[in-house]
């Protein structure tokens, strides 16, 4: 990695992605979000990992949001301003179309970009402690239309308003309302219940879970966009697989499926 502040682990088929600034509350600079791009591409051509958790580090905070003390050096001019929102769309979209099952593992604040990063994951799961908010109507930024858009198809678009009319911080609970969040778990539960989650997810069969997220990410574009020949195949791929198989062999037999994603 170029920077110790994020931090790449491999776990048997679970990779890790660790915001790792905890003295801010793990706020995201440039060269996070950039980091954050290579981790996931490394992750992706990596046929060993079949899911990765996304976290921040301390206990504290998921993401706290961008580091604001760098907002002079890193978005200080339009030229900076447009490299700065490059780096972090990459981020986003490597987080959205990443072809593998993510989990976003909250504890703490989750805020401002920390928030785009989590809605970006296909799951959320998170402590009872955490907060959430998107701040930008107390600083005056303005947010893209695919930013937007990704909170509204998850939340609805009157709870995206809420959110972002407010600016304020919203608990866990109000969060799993909301549909923010999956998942709501006590502090102390929270690392080994998504630990375990992971873990179920990896031993399904891959091609399944890719044709799915493949298929869900086509039903959220407009209809014109959709790409249903793909989602066909997809389809196709899963029953024309070694992994189809031995799902219908092992449940005759009674045992677990040994899927190799072929």
């Amino acid at each position: 990695m170029a920077t110790d502040k994020m931090i790449m682990e491999k776990d048997g088929p679970v990779g890790r992605m660790i915001f790792n600034n905890p003295a801010k509350f793990n706020a995201v600079s440039m060269e996070m979000w950039e980091g954050a791009v290579e981790i996931l591409a490394e992750f992706e051509k990596d046929d060993d990992i079949r899911v990765v958790v996304v976290s921040g580090a301390g206990g504290k905070a998921f993401v706290s949001g961008a580091d604001i003390s760098k907002f002079e050096k890193e978005r200080g001019s339009q030229e900076s301003v447009d490299r700065y929102g490059e780096a972090v769309t990459a981020a986003y979209n490597g987080l959205q179309v990443f072809p593998k099952p993510t989990i976003a593992m909250i504890n703490g604040y989750c805020i401002g970009g920390g928030a785009g990063i989590a809605v970006c994951c296909d799951m959320r799961i998170c402590s009872d402690k955490s907060k959430f908010a998107i701040p930008a109507a107390k600083l005056g930024l303005g947010y893209t239309y695919e930013h937007i858009r990704k909170l509204s198809d998850l939340v609805g678009p009157s709870f995206a308003k809420e959110i972002f009319f407010t600016a304020r911080q919203f608990d866990a609970e109000e969060a799993r309302v909301m549909g923010l969040v999956n998942r709501v778990l006590p502090e102390a539960e929270l690392e080994a219940y998504v630990e375990d989650y992971a873990q179920k997810i990896s031993e399904n069969a891959p091609l399944t879970i890719a044709q799915v997220k493949l298929t869900v990410g086509e039903i959220l574009k407009d209809p014109d966009n959709r790409d249903l020949d793909a989602c066909d195949a997809a389809v196709s791929k899963c029953f024309d697989s070694k992994d189809y198989i031995e799902g219908r062999q092992a449940f005759m037999a009674k045992k677990r499926p040994q899927f190799i994603g072929q």
